[in-house]
């Protein structure tokens, strides 16, 4: 039981979908966690264990819906298709998070604000550990351990810090990025990002297109330290990505690039916190062409298409088969039904949000509940690291 003001209680995964939709949108993702035979190395797989499943948020503001859609729906339907044997576990990564610079009382509440939304989507602390990644030291002892046998070059390849920077400064592209703007924090980012993985020996990440270089890196890290520090035969699992159906959903002012927290334009983003009246604003605001007739086409009508894939992710369908449905119809029929479908969506976890985030002394028990089980499982883990290494 967690340890609270209040008689602490399960909570249920909220119905954010029709159950159709959920079941179309993710089906891959119980393909992937059921065959997972891969995850593993030969002599890793001579000892079975269930499947560990880690992913991570920076606490840097109110999830927009291109992170809803994208990242967190898949958790809570990993959650829901877990085996009873699979660990999952969930992090709130705040370390990630100064890698860019943050005012303190900012990052203060929006640590505190991400366990609200993440309790709030649905993920249920009885079941899953949630918790905060910098309540945890062992991630950067791991860190550090696994810096020092990290060849410079594999960094320079990460093209991820590149698009961090660039996004912070709001530049065109990576090609515009000032490398005298990079810090080491930024740069070794990518190596904490393993550790996070591999201290619990995680089996499956789920991670959308942009973050495959991040796994495979942590593969290669684990791979290395398994041959490097071989007394006893491989320590880490080799972690394989869980590849997930959701679409990158589009600023709506900028179809050109994802939707973003740090665009200049607030109406270029649907807020979780976002009133319906809201969400109809920016909805009927969004970027579109003067081309009669709706067609799915990303590439010449980028504006409509986005529309487009964001109703077909709201209710699970096929974007192909929900264009075919406005081939005689404009984008003011358009707008009103993605604005209705957004809403309808996100009304549940919105309402738990608002009322979780007025319960400090309740997320703070999460939160504590959650670091104590991921301390425990990694330093299990670390316990290993350092008797490899000889530091014990």
């Amino acid at each position: 039981m967690l340890a609270c003001t209040r008689t602490a209680r399960r909570l249920r995964p909220c119905a954010l979908c029709p159950a159709s939709a959920i079941a179309l949108r993710f089906d891959n993702i119980r393909r992937s966690l059921s065959s997972g035979s891969d995850a593993v190395n030969d002599t890793a797989r001579s000892k079975p264990s269930s499947r560990v499943v880690f992913s991570g948020i920076q606490p840097t503001g109110i999830p927009h819906l291109g992170n809803f859609l994208g990242a967190l729906l898949n958790w809570v339907q990993l959650q829901r298709d877990a085996q009873p044997d699979d660990r999952l576990i969930f992090s709130i990564v705040g370390w990630h998070a100064l890698t860019l610079p943050q005012d303190p009382r900012a990052l203060s509440t929006a640590r505190r604000e991400m366990m609200a939304v993440l309790l709030a989507i649905g993920l249920d602390p009885e079941r899953s550990i949630v918790f905060h990644q910098d309540d945890n030291p062992n991630h950067t002892e791991l860190a550090w351990i696994l810096n020092c046998i990290t060849p410079m070059g594999k960094l320079r390849r990460m093209t991820t810090w590149k698009s961090r920077l660039a996004a912070s400064r709001n530049a065109r592209d990576d090609a515009d990025v000032d490398e005298s703007l990079l810090n080491a924090g930024l740069f070794t980012y990518p190596v904490l990002q393993a550790a996070d993985v591999l201290a619990y020996k995680t089996t499956h990440v789920p991670v959308g297109e942009d973050q495959q270089q991040h796994i495979e890196l942590a593969r290669d890290l684990a791979d290395t330290f398994n041959r490097t520090f071989k007394n006893r035969g491989p320590l880490f699992p080799l972690p394989q990505h869980v590849v997930t159906t959701s679409r990158r959903v589009l600023s709506l002012k900028d179809p050109s690039s994802k939707m973003s927290k740090s665009a200049p334009d607030k109406q270029s983003r649907i807020l979780l916190t976002d009133s319906a009246l809201q969400i109809q604003a920016k909805v009927r605001a969004a970027v579109t062409d003067s081309i009669t007739g709706i067609t799915y086409d990303p590439l010449a009508r980028p504006g409509a298409s986005n529309l487009l894939a964001i109703l077909a992710a709201c209710l699970g369908e096929d974007v192909t088969e929900a264009a075919k449905r406005y081939s005689d119809k404009g984008h003011v029929h358009l707008k009103a039904d993605v604005a209705e479908a957004v809403e309808e969506m996100m009304k549940k976890p919105r309402a738990e949000f608002e009322r979780l985030r007025e319960e400090p002394a309740y997320l703070t028990s999460v939160s504590a509940a959650g670091a104590a089980k991921a301390r425990e499982l990694s330093e299990a883990t670390m316990r290993e690291v350092r008797e490899r290494v000889g530091l014990v």
